[in-house]
């Protein structure tokens, strides 16, 4: 199964293999005090580059990929 990324910097949606698929969590400070994880896939591009998308932690959960 492929997923869906969007390809920014030739602004049209690609689909990337799953075995090129990674999960990865982002976590930033907030101002009062509290921590905020954001869930997102990071895929690579037949040309090496990157692309990530930002997903549910349901959808982060069900995605079967190695995490960086």
């Amino acid at each position: 199964m492929a997923v869906m990324f969007y390809d920014v910097k030739n602004r049209e949606k690609v689909e990337v293999p799953e075995d090129k698929v990674k999960k990865t969590t982002y976590e930033r400070q907030l101002k009062n005090g509290g921590t905020q994880v954001r869930y997102a896939l990071r895929g690579e591009l037949a040309d090496g580059r990157n692309v990530t998308k930002f997903v549910s932690k349901d959808d982060w959960d069900a995605m079967d990929a190695p995490t960086e």
